[in-house]
């Protein structure tokens, strides 16, 4: 599990988008909301878009890995197809914030590796909010607002990157998630291999 996480507007969703445009052997793992879809955005690939009462349900059901409430509305990821997608020897990407984080790390740390999205200045971050043009004045005021609560989470991630130069950046957390892969314990049939040479 390879959790990519970041205030808003630091770059995490872009970078997500090209690592899965680059790399086959990684699939996004798509998180329920209760907010509204977007114009830009479609059900089931960018978010599945749910009712409040079938989040709840699903709350009560433990049907997710991991869920939060941010910015007044409630996510989750759901634990079915997670489970099913790393079953079939594929790394799975998460977009999710320090409590999503926190939360699979409670459940799963031995398989996750995370990384934190830094913006290279406050002034940047609101610059790249206001120019995305997809929130109103008040929603980058309160992005803003909360960005420094979610960037003092640095510590609790693996890696922490300064998001510049976007591809630099992505070339960056690439070779963090092939590093990763390497790792003995990652390599899957290796065991099998050392003993047929011996």
């Amino acid at each position: 599990m390879f959790v990519l996480s970041s205030p808003s507007g630091a770059g995490k969703t872009t970078i997500s988008r090209r690592i899965l445009e680059i790399d086959p052997e990684i699939t996004l793992s798509i998180s329920a909301t209760t907010r509204a879809r977007r114009s830009n955005e479609i059900d089931g690939r960018d978010y599945h878009f749910i009712s409040q009462s079938h989040y709840n349900e699903m709350v009560d059901r433990n049907e997710f890995l991991e869920h939060a409430t941010v910015f007044d509305y409630n996510y989750g990821t759901p634990a079915k197809y997670v489970h099913n997608t790393l079953a079939q020897g594929k790394d799975i990407l998460f977009d999710i914030d320090w409590q999503g984080t926190r939360q699979l790390k409670e459940k799963s740390r031995a398989d996750l590796v995370s990384v934190f999205i830094l913006p290279p200045s406050m002034l940047e971050l609101e610059r790249r909010l206001q120019t995305r043009a997809q929130d109103s004045d008040e929603v980058v005021t309160r992005r803003m607002a909360k960005a420094s609560a979610e960037i003092s989470h640095w510590q609790e991630y693996d890696f922490v990157l300064v998001n510049e130069d976007l591809e630099e950046t992505v070339g960056r957390v690439m070779c963090i998630l092939q590093t990763e892969r390497l790792k003995r314990e990652r390599q899957i049939g290796l065991p099998a291999f050392i003993e047929s040479l011996e």
